[in-house]
């Protein structure tokens, strides 16, 4: 079974919002009942039939509220959505995705299937009229996202909405509008195959089918791809990566992508993903609560395959390499255990002080590995610490980096696409922690600074090149009765390209 595509047309629109002909115009109205700008037309063609309304009570513009009108004199829709939108002087980007979301699920759920939504026209402080639509996209994708491939049935909506159009208030800025349209839905067709892999199960997503996906991929936008089984991995080097994988039967895969669409010989950016498809942390075994959610370890491969797919379509003028290394870390015979000494790719060798810190065997390996590329930036990207979630919780992912340019054009990136990270230190006294007196380092660093110690490790790996790493254990996926993957930071990772592309 395939999980069904969003089938969801979107559309730019300028004009004056009483005279579309649609199932349904969305506006919104900020607390103290104030109509946004579109409002405000289509209450003065209906003669304050909206004021009116607003005046008696029905709605005070609380953010999240929705009031949905029938034929409202003199305007040619249908219905006219009415979206709260909270105070106008806290209005600002969650606000706005999330007025977005709301109008999206409520047009859904009242059987609207095409609207005109007009809340794209809303002044976002230091937003443009790209971004405003962008967004809109994005978020719209997000509030109709369904993961049910795994259901034996499906709940369909009575009359799906098929059709919205977003507008812009001038004629000047459709060009702007379009970019953005363009953008948001490469962008939310990243997330979205970034959720599917997250939120497909582990006994079906393996390293292999990655690798399938990866295949995929390749075959649609004319991606270079390579798979390299364990015997290849073996004459590699791969000491550390392949030690992970022992104590499972699922076979390892280290996945590379490549996207030449920049100029022969430009270096090109490498993304790196681990692709644990499994984590029960090993011989250092889980306890089982929340074990569940540990399909979702595999989220920074899911990311870097989905944000190909978003260059695919964007047909960026860059070269881009995708590194996913995957495997399963499960508790057998054969298992890596504590004490374990391994030799890494890079011919450092390392003693296994916890077997459930085994994100970071996979991905030195493939940090080595992009040096043959000559990489221009590397990025890895990792669910790979809970002290990481200790540390910032689910709103922002943590960045290291050992370049501070490369971590500023990630800090704006992240920002531009409202996929936010914080900075945290990468500073050589926390190296100490990692000291060995048997091999070249250990695996861990201890309970202090978890998330710090991780990256020192990582950073022993990519000192030929500019390198940050994105730690995503905290954003990556929602855990409890409603888990399911957010497929970031795919919009991220895009963002970033997009910026290199057009310099």
């Amino acid at each position: 079974m395939e999980n069904r595509e969003i089938e969801l047309e979107f559309s730019i629109k300028s004009g004056a919002p009483e005279k579309q002909r649609t199932a349904c115009v969305v506006v919104g109205v900020f607390e103290g009942r104030k109509l946004s700008d579109p409002g405000q037309e289509i209450d003065r063609a209906s003669g304050g039939h909206l004021a009116g309304i607003l005046r008696g009570g029905d709605m005070e513009g609380k953010a999240g509220a929705t009031l949905l009108l029938h034929a409202v004199p003199d305007v040619l829709a249908d219905r006219v959505l009415l979206v709260g939108l909270g105070k106008e002087r806290e209005f600002h980007e969650k606000a706005y995705r999330d007025a977005i979301a709301t109008s999206v699920r409520t047009l859904r759920d009242t059987g609207s299937m095409e609207a005109v939504i007009t809340l794209s026209e809303l002044a976002v402080k230091k937003r443009d009229v790209t971004w405003n639509v962008e967004q809109a996209v994005i978020a719209a994708h997000a509030a109709l996202y369904r993961f049910d491939r795994m259901k034996s049935k499906r709940e369909d909506a009575r009359r799906p909405l098929k059709r919205a159009v977003f507008t812009v208030s001038r004629r000047g800025e459709l060009k702007a509008g379009e970019a953005g349209l363009a953008r948001g839905l490469a962008i939310a067709h990243g997330i979205d195959l970034a959720k599917d892999l997250g939120n497909t199960p582990s006994n079906v997503c393996t390293p292999e089918y990655l690798a399938a996906e990866a295949k995929k991929l390749a075959k649609t936008y004319g991606f270079g791809c390579e798979v390299l089984d364990q015997a290849a991995c073996e004459k590699l080097g791969m000491g550390s990566f392949l030690s992970v994988g022992k104590g499972s039967d699922k076979p390892p895969r280290f996945i590379v992508l490549k996207h030449n669409g920049g100029r022969k010989g430009d270096k090109p950016v490498v993304l790196v993903g681990k692709a644990i498809t499994f984590d029960a942390g090993g011989i250092s075994l889980k306890p089982p609560a929340e074990m569940d959610e540990m399909n979702y370890d595999m989220s920074g491969g899911g990311a870097v395959l989905g944000a190909f797919r978003a260059v695919g379509e964007l047909k960026l003028p860059l070269n881009v390499i995708g590194l996913v290394p995957s495997c399963e870390n499960l508790p057998d015979a054969h298992a890596n255990k504590p004490g374990d000494i391994v030799t890494s790719m890079s011919g450092q060798t390392i003693e296994i002080l916890n077997t459930d810190a085994e994100g970071r065997l996979i991905l030195c390996d493939a940090l080595t590995y992009a040096e043959r590329f000559e990489p221009d930036a590397v990025i890895d990207l990792a669910t790979l610490t809970g002290a990481c979630v200790i540390a910032l919780g689910a709103h922002p992912s943590a960045l290291f980096a050992n370049h501070d340019p490369l971590a500023r054009e990630i800090e704006h990136a992240a920002d531009h696409a409202w996929d936010r990270v914080w900075r945290m230190p990468l500073w050589d006294d926390y190296q100490d922690q990692l000291k060995s007196s048997l091999a070249d380092m250990a695996n861990i660093g201890g309970r202090p600074a978890g998330s710090i110690t991780a990256a020192c490790f990582l950073s022993r790996f990519a000192k030929k090149y500019h390198w940050a790493h994105l730690d995503i254990a905290g954003t990556a996926y929602k855990g409890g009765r409603d888990k399911g993957s957010t497929g970031r930071p795919v919009a991220l990772l895009v963002h970033f390209l997009l910026a290199r592309a057009e310099n």
